[in-house]
C-alpha cells in the first residue's frame, strides 16, 4: 500500500511537473487590463436628446460669436488703393520692366485718397504685395540669421546664395536673398496744407528687434553690387534699429500679404482728401505682382477681417439646423432607444 501510495504520489507530481512546464514556457501575453481594454472609459450613450442639446448648445455660443466678430470687423474703416499700373507713364504701358529699370526716369507718383468715414489714431500704413510668394524655399532659405544677430559672424554668409559676397569677395550684411529684395517704395501724406508725419517707430516685433538683430551689427556692402534688389540701408544704424529691415524679414506664409510701413498718429476725418506723394520703385512688373497702399484703423479684433465671423455664422447654423432636423424626425418617427429589430442579423431578407 505504501509503496503504491508512493508510487502514486509521484506520479502525482510527475503530472503535476510535466504540467506546469508548458505553462512557463507559454507565449501568452502577461495578462494587464491596458491590454485587455478593461479600463475606465468615458462611453456615453449618444441619445436623440442628447445630440439636439448638444448641437443648439454650440449654436447658442457660435452664432453671437459670430455677430459679435462681423461687427467689430464693419466697424474698421480701410482704405486701399492700388497704384502699380496708374503709376506708369501712359508711353511706358508696354514696357513696364523697361520704365521700373530705367534709372533715369522718374518714379515719383501723386495718388489722392478720399476718407469714407471718420478713422480713429492711429491709423495704421500698410503696403500690400499680391503674387509675391515669400514662402519659396529657396527664398526663405537665403538669410543667415547668426550672422543678423552677432558682430562676430559678420562673415558668415552660409546659406546666403546667391546674395552671400560683392564680386570682389567682400562679405555681405545683411546677405541672402531676402534682405537683398527688401521693399524701397515710400510714402508721403498731405492733408490740405498738413503734413501728415509717418511714425515708423516700434512697427516690428519687440523679440525681433532684442533677439534675432544685433544693437552692435551695422550694414556692411549691402545693394553694392551691379543687380540691385531693393531698398538700402543706413550703414551708420545697426541693424536692431532698421525696422523696415525687421519687418520685411518676417517672412509671408500667403503670397499676399501685408505689412506694416508706419502709423498715422493723428485723426482723420469723413471726407478729408489725402495726397499721396509716393516712390513708385519696387519691381513687381516682372512677376504680375500688384502693390496697393493700405490705410486701416483696428479693432479689438485686429484688421479688418470677415472671415472669423463668417465661420462663425457658418457652423452655429449649421449646428442649429442639424438640431431642428433631428428634433422633426424624433418627433414625427420617433423610435425606441437600443431596438434589437434595427439590427441588420435580426432583419427579415427581402422577399422572404
Amino acid at each position: 500500500m505504501m509503496n503504491n501510495s508512493g508510487a502514486s504520489a509521484a506520479g502525482s507530481s510527475s503530472g503535476s511537473g510535466e504540467g506546469s512546464a508548458p505553462r512557463r514556457n507559454s507565449k501568452r501575453p502577461k495578462y494587464s487590463r491596458f491590454t485587455q481594454q478593461e479600463l475606465p472609459a468615458c462611453k456615453p450613450i449618444l441619445t436623440p436628446r442628447w445630440v439636439i442639446s448638444v448641437f443648439t448648445l454650440v449654436g447658442i455660443i457660435f452664432v453671437p460669436i459670430g455677430v459679435v466678430s462681423l461687427m467689430a470687423s464693419h466697424h474698421v474703416v480701410e482704405i486701399v488703393d492700388r497704384y502699380d499700373s496708374a503709376c506708369i507713364p501712359p508711353n511706358m504701358t508696354n514696357d513696364k520692366v523697361g520704365y521700373i529699370q530705367n534709372a533715369a526716369i522718374k518714379k515719383t507718383c501723386t495718388r489722392t485718397l478720399k476718407v469714407p468715414k471718420d478713422m480713429d489714431r492711429p491709423v495704421y500704413v500698410y503696403y500690400q504685395l499680391d503674387n509675391f510668394y515669400q514662402n519659396h524655399r529657396r527664398y526663405v532659405k537665403s538669410r543667415n540669421d547668426e550672422q543678423l544677430r552677432s558682430k562676430d559672424k559678420a562673415n558668415d554668409t552660409s546659406n546666403c546664395d546667391p546674395e552671400a559676397t560683392t564680386h570682389n569677395g567682400a562679405s555681405i550684411l545683411p546677405c541672402g536673398l531676402i534682405a537683398w529684395s527688401l521693399f524701397n517704395d515710400t510714402y508721403n501724406f498731405i492733408r490740405g496744407n498738413e503734413n501728415i508725419t509717418v511714425n515708423k517707430k516700434d512697427i516690428s516685433w519687440k523679440s525681433d528687434r532684442d533677439h534675432k538683430f544685433g544693437k552692435d551689427v551695422y550694414p556692411k556692402n549691402f545693394q553694392n553690387g551691379t543687380l540691385i534688389g531693393g531698398a538700402k540701408l543706413d550703414p551708420n544704424k545697426s541693424l536692431s534699429e532698421q525696422e523696415d529691415l525687421i519687418v520685411w524679414m518676417r517672412t509671408a506664409a500667403l503670397p499676399t500679404f501685408r505689412k506694416l510701413y508706419g502709423r498715422i498718429e493723428v485723426d482723420l476725418k469723413a471726407n478729408d482728401t489725402i495726397t499721396v506723394t509716393l516712390e513708385n520703385n519696387y519691381n513687381t512688373y516682372s512677376f504680375s505682382g500688384k502693390k496697393k497702399l493700405v490705410l486701416s484703423t483696428t479693432s479689438w479684433l485686429g484688421g479688418k477681417n470677415n472671415f472669423l465671423g463668417i465661420a462663425y455664422l457658418t457652423v452655429g447654423g449649421l449646428c442649429f439646423f442639424l438640431a431642428t432636423a433631428f428634433t422633426v424626425v424624433y418627433l414625427i418617427k420617433p423610435r425606441k432607444l437600443g431596438d434589437p429589430s434595427y439590427l441588420s442579423w435580426n432583419r427579415n431578407p427581402l422577399g422572404h
